[in-house]
């Protein structure tokens, strides 16, 4: 297959782009709003074509331990589900990456708490950048705000997954699933062959050349001087990615009085409101999060230098909002306006809590 342009759903375009990254394998299980990447995975039937096993697990649970399973022989696994299904996942999201294992997981979250509703969220952003999970861990966490960030990030995704042995999740907000946008499909790669997967994974059950021996993938240490040894590795890990890998996105800061620091779908509200600002004569700039973890914390920082306040918009009672504040570090005041339930600001909500918070008028 070519590079193609098509118009489709998030969750469509997440299901096209693991069959074109040449993705060995994908294990699910359906939950409103991301459903449609398990449906369009067994509508194109890539097992017939690419030879990607495609395959419906019978819980959350089920579909993450057979990630940990593909992951452990080098694979480029991955699963998808909704903020439900993904808490039920965190004990084998944590194996991951105690294991040191690349996995893609996909989050199109719906709000909560509880099964709550099955409208946009982004109260899952906690879960995703501080574990989730039991132990002292990261996962390298993307947030698109466009169908085609969500065709983009599958490669991006598994690609940081290997380079750093590290579990990646793309946390997208259920409007990020369901909307339609045109998109641009990346052309076919081919599958790995299993003598260059025992090649760029040396590490894997399969990775020695000897097909008789077989390395052990396991997250259990019983002596805790080498857990502690194990746990200092991954931390050196974290640094690095830390140092590399922060992403962000910045609109109209050069000039900027107030600065919104918004991620998602959010952001693109965000920009309008901006507009109307500006039209008003109100200078306001936005910082777009790329990656949630690592955070842009220096960006904030440096931003901070500039503006007089600080908003964060989110569909959450106020979770991104503490680390503006640790990157703000007391320069100015940091507020966040956010709905729950569901419910969706528009712009015009957006600029009265700047008029709200920062006495502008707009």
């Amino acid at each position: 297959m070519e590079e193609e342009i098509r118009l489709m759903k998030g969750n469509e375009a997440i299901a096209h782009a693991a069959i074109r990254y040449g993705a060995d394998g994908y294990f699910g299980y359906p939950i409103t709003p991301q459903s449609e990447v398990l449906e369009t995975l067994a509508e194109l039937r890539p097992w017939e074509t690419t030879g990607m096993v495609v395959l419906q697990a019978e819980s959350e649970v089920s579909a993450i331990n057979m990630v940990y399973g593909g992951a452990a022989t080098g694979k480029a696994v991955m699963t998808s589900s909704s903020s439900p299904g993904v808490s039920l996942k965190q004990e084998g999201v944590s194996y991951l990456a105690a294991s040191e294992l690349p996995a893609l997981i996909v989050n199109v979250m719906r709000g909560g708490p509880g099964l709550g509703t099955i409208q946009p969220s982004q109260a899952d952003y906690f879960q995703a950048t501080k574990g989730g999970g039991h132990g002292d861990y990261h996962l390298i966490v993307l947030a698109p705000a466009t169908v085609q960030e969500m065709a983009d990030f599958v490669g991006l995704g598994f690609d940081l997954a290997f380079k750093y042995r590290n579990p990646t999740l793309i946390l997208a907000d259920g409007i990020v699933g369901q909307m339609m946008e045109k998109v641009v499909l990346p052309p076919q790669r081919p599958r790995r062959t299993e003598d260059e997967i025992r090649l760029q994974c040396p590490w894997a059950a399969c990775g020695r050349l000897d097909r008789n021996h077989r390395n052990v993938v396991t997250s259990l240490e019983l002596d805790s001087a080498k857990m502690e040894v194990n746990n200092h590795r991954f931390q050196a890990t974290y640094r690095r990615i830390e140092e590399n890998e922060v992403r962000f996105q910045e609109y109209y800061t050069e000039d900027a009085d107030y600065l919104i620091v918004a991620f998602g779908s959010v952001a693109r509200i965000c920009l309008k409101a901006i507009e109307d600002a500006r039209a008003a004569g109100v200078k306001i700039g936005l910082l777009r999060p790329i990656t949630l973890w690592p955070f842009p914390y220096k960006e904030i920082e440096r931003l901070s230098n500039q503006v007089k306040g600080i908003l964060t918009v989110e569909l959450n009672a106020g979770q991104m909002v503490e680390d503006v504040r640790l990157g703000a570090n007391g320069k100015v005041p940091v507020h966040h306006f956010g709905r729950m339930g569901g419910i969706v600001p528009n712009p015009g909500e957006i600029t009265d809590a700047l008029t709200s918070h920062f006495s502008v008028n707009i």
